[in-house]
């Protein structure tokens, strides 16, 4: 994926929005409540019904209620929890594009996503070393791009570009990051606010957009109905979590009232 429209091509609209499952926690994780599966498939189905229903175009599947997350390689409790998810959202809805993020490992989650018939992956730490909140994350390209050769060619890579809950090691433009995230082989880049639900800044997706002028490019966190006009003057499309919550808080489940309102505004942009 080189450009805009092979973006669109994949979402089946222009402007995608990527809808979040933030699963409830996983075996092995510090708030797992030790009941198994079968509630954490529930509550995902459910959500993912609420965001296909209020017309998102793809879903993306994620251990967000994890804390804190492996900085390198994940375990295979988790490995295997999101296979076992991802699987039964792919089959309930088996024309939606998903996406897989296991935090914060990308050859994990290209495994799980050839697994479900995933169309594409998360890489939160893709092209530079980060210190991220569990410590010191090393990310190699490298390593990633010849994974998905061997595994599955066909997965796409979206990469984030200075991940937020954490930093660069060494703190360079952002546009110079995006640039190298694209010239290594990235599909898209993404580029969010600091934290999880925080706005993401219009200045830096300009600046990329810049250097990068017909790539896809996503915004990853804090979209809502007041900045996404602004936004996708730039941005190819949105992934979208917390906006699309009870009350907009990030650990709350899906409200599809509030799923609606926002597609009607995206509705409203792309028919302009």
């Amino acid at each position: 994926m080189t450009n805009e429209k092979d973006l669109f091509e994949l979402m089946g609209s222009e402007k995608p929005i990527i809808g979040m499952l933030h699963l409830k926690p996983l075996p092995g994780s510090p708030l797992y409540d030790g009941t198994g599966l079968k509630s954490v498939i529930e509550q995902a189905l459910a959500e993912a019904e609420k965001l296909v229903d209020g017309g998102v175009n793809a879903l993306e599947v994620e251990n967000f209620n994890d804390p804190s997350y492996f900085p390198d390689t994940a375990p295979p409790e988790t490995v295997s929890s999101m296979s076992v998810v991802g699987h039964e959202i792919k089959k309930s809805f088996p024309d939606v594009p998903v996406g897989v993020c296991v935090l914060a490992d990308p050859i994990s989650s290209i495994a799980v996503a050839h697994c479900i018939n995933a169309q594409f992956v998360r890489a939160t730490v893709y092209t530079e070393a980060s210190v991220d909140v569990s410590g010191l994350a090393l990310r190699r390209p490298h390593e990633i791009l010849r994974y998905r050769k061997f595994l599955d060619p066909s997965i796409r890579i979206f990469a984030d570009i200075h991940i937020k809950h954490s930093a660069p090691l060494v703190d360079r433009p952002i546009e110079e990051s995006a640039y190298d995230a694209a010239y290594f082989l990235a599909d898209a880049v993404i580029i969010s606010g600091r934290h999880t639900g925080f706005a993401t800044p219009v200045e830096p997706v300009k600046r990329v957009r810049e250097v990068l002028p017909n790539f896809p490019i996503l915004t990853g966190s804090g979209t809502n109905s007041e900045n996404v006009k602004e936004l996708l003057n730039y941005a190819s499309g949105a992934i979208v979590g917390t906006t699309f919550k009870v009350d907009g808080i990030s650990t709350n489940t899906v409200d599809a009232s509030r799923v609606r309102a926002f597609m009607d505004v995206v509705r409203d942009l792309r028919s302009r």
